[in-house]
């Protein structure tokens, strides 16, 4: 009897997110999951009992279904082990969940780059991506192709043109798009076919829209009632706003004289050294990852990509920063509202930065295009986000 993988692919739809008594308003109902299972791929028995290795399956186009309604990603799960139709479950019944995806998730060395890779059923995923991205039809058709969609951020900063073919652990791979996802630390996506001949575990994501819960909450439901190593990830986080002016915040909250200058010391002390898209140092960085390392030397625990370090305190006016405070910008097309890039406020109207692909790390005068805000770091804020 031949041995079945099955995906289990958990999509809350629009109509049964919302339920509702004909005639009465009834207010919130709770969102129940609808499962759909999905044969991926089937193995002979025969080939298994001579130990022959089955070749990886050819990545074939499947047409992408029209875009129907956009989710809010909130929460990126991950599993050790694949998701079953019981935990899916267990995640569906919290209060304030609307919409649940499967994915599958692994760092897939590209173009000689570690990247975090999601494999995806374009025709669903599509709608947790952000507005202009889940609206191309082309795209997405590019992708259920066998093309690899990357984030501007990769592709920009990181050197990955448009239409260039890059080394990939199944062969050479297309980038076939500059597509944000709206993930943060996610910068590549592919189909579910191209991701098994790149060898992703299967079904060990999961991306959860609860718009209008409190993410650290439901994170921390979610972490009491899955596997033990289970990683819940915040990004798009519903949190209460951090509170401003700075004054109205507890005495101590904020980094120590003595500790900013260590931070920024140890930012000047790598000037001159290369970009390099997800380096995170000694010798190398990336932009967040300079930030993460100098405030590290300084005792500051600071989470990794931008738009986590965006939340790690309040913000200020820029006419108030003040050395060691962070510079963030919007600077990527595909999603105008994704903080994108960061810097280090140096004093005098200047920053230290670590710009791009080909560039190094420098002190250059702050530029206010595309400028999302400045945020005064708070060590503890900072450790709490995840």
């Amino acid at each position: 009897m031949p041995f079945i993988v099955v995906a289990l692919v958990a999509v809350l739809t629009a109509d049964v997110l919302l339920l509702a008594r004909s005639g009465q308003d009834t207010g919130p109902v709770r969102a129940q999951a609808t499962l759909k299972q999905t044969p991926l791929a089937q193995r002979r028995p025969q080939q298994q009992q001579q130990g022959q290795q089955q070749p990886p399956p050819v990545a074939t186009a499947q047409p992408v279904e029209p875009l129907k309604k956009l989710h809010k990603p909130n929460l990126f799960v991950l599993t050790r082990k694949p998701f079953t139709n019981e935990l899916l479950r267990k995640v569906a019944k919290l209060r304030g969940v609307r919409a649940l995806e499967l994915a599958d998730a692994a760092s897939v060395m590209l173009d000689g780059k570690r990247v975090q890779t999601l494999a995806v059923n374009p025709s669903t995923f599509r709608s947790y991506t952000p507005k202009v991205t889940a609206s191309s039809d082309a795209l997405w058709q590019n992708v259920a192709a066998g093309d690899v969609a990357v984030s501007f951020v990769l592709g920009n900063d990181g050197g990955l043109a448009l239409h260039r073919r890059v080394a990939s652990p199944a062969g050479t791979l297309r980038i076939g798009a500059y597509a944000t996802t709206g993930f943060g630390a996610v910068d590549a996506v592919v189909s579910k076919n191209v991701g098994r001949t790149l060898g992703l575990p299967r079904d060990n994501a999961l991306i959860v829209s609860a718009p209008d819960t409190n993410s650290e909450t439901l994170r921390k439901a979610i972490l009491r009632r899955l596997p033990k190593g289970t990683q819940v990830a915040m990004v798009n986080p519903v949190l209460p706003q951090p509170q401003t002016p700075t004054r109205s915040w507890p005495s101590g909250s904020f980094m120590t004289g003595e500790q900013i200058t260590v931070a920024l010391k140890a930012a000047a002390s790598k000037l001159g050294r290369p970009y390099v898209w997800g380096a995170e140092g000694p010798d190398t960085f990336d932009c967040s990852g300079l930030v993460q390392w100098a405030f590290a030397q300084a005792g500051v625990r600071m989470p990794r990509v931008t738009h986590q370090q965006w939340v790690t305190g309040p913000q200020v006016p820029l006419s108030q920063a003040q050395p060691g405070d962070l510079i963030f910008w919007r600077l990527d097309p595909t999603n105008p509202d994704y903080i994108s890039h960061v810097a280090i406020y140096w004093g005098n109207g200047k920053m230290i930065q670590a710009p791009r692909t080909g560039d190094v790390v420098k002190i250059s005068p702050v530029h206010t295009r595309n400028l999302a805000g400045v945020v005064r770091v708070s060590p503890v804020a900072a450790a709490k986000v995840r």
